[in-house]
């Protein structure tokens, strides 16, 4: 049986890590866990998941910043150099975040600029340096996903100051679009996670006056692997997608 190859940015906690259990327990799956802090202890833990038969883990050990614009192509000549990667099947681009959450009128441009570095041109750069690789998948269904998030919604925007990093997340269906048109054999879409109880969830609930935000890690993943794996680019190619299944207005 062919190895299914699935790279995952920041998979050494919140929703990244659900994704990547529950790819690296299905049989023949190869999963690549590039992270900003190789030698950290969550970073080392990943090893230890549990495996399906066939299945493996790879953590590079060039480090994987979202905000630099060298490190993904950095990860990927280790992956094909020391670890003879030749394809892949399923990118998801998860690494990012929302830092401060101010309202338009107290917002800095540097402010924006950083949250656009960390969420938007981070995607931009992971999808050029794994392009090669994405188009060598045999599948038939090679995927560039992109986690979004509600807060960049124009349709469903949450009434709340978030002129930062919802400007941010709010440039990702575009690009997703872009890249599905432009690469007829790749599906690129935008994954709505919901506001989910990661330690970045809680933190943007609590300073929205909440206990804590309403879904959870385990309930938002399990959906989130669901969309990836069914996904074809006719049902989802450019759109954005709620961990439920549902194609959403922006």
């Amino acid at each position: 049986m062919s190895q299914t190859t699935v790279l995952i940015t920041g998979a050494n906690r919140g929703l990244g890590l659900g994704v990547a259990k529950r790819f690296l327990a299905l049989p023949n799956h190869t999963v690549i866990a590039p992270v900003r802090r190789p030698e950290h202890e969550t970073s080392k833990a990943l090893v230890n998941l549990p495996k399906g038969e066939g299945s493996s883990i790879i953590v590079p050990t060039a480090t994987y910043d979202a905000t630099s614009e060298e490190d993904a192509f950095s990860v990927v000549k280790e992956l094909v150099d020391k670890h003879d990667i030749k394809h892949l099947d399923i990118v998801l681009a998860n690494a990012g975040g929302g830092l401060i959450y101010p309202s338009v009128l107290d917002v800095t441009r540097k402010d924006i600029a950083d949250h656009m570095e960390l969420n938007v041109y981070s995607v931009v750069t992971l999808y050029q340096a794994t392009h090669a690789l994405l188009k060598k998948s045999t599948s038939g269904k090679a995927t560039f996903a992109i986690m979004g998030s509600s807060a960049g919604s124009l349709a469903r925007q949450p009434p709340v100051p978030n002129a930062a990093y919802g400007a941010a997340k709010c440039t990702l269906p575009w690009y997703a679009l872009r890249i599905s048109s432009e690469d007829e054999w790749l599906n690129s879409y935008v994954l709505d996670p919901g506001f989910v109880q990661t330690e970045g969830g809680n933190s943007a609930a609590k300073t929205f006056g909440m206990e804590e935000a309403p879904t959870t890690v385990d309930e938002s993943t399990e959906g989130l692997f669901n969309v990836i794996s069914t996904a074809t680019k006719e049902k989802f190619g450019g759109k954005v997608v709620l961990y439920t299944g549902e194609v959403q207005a922006y």
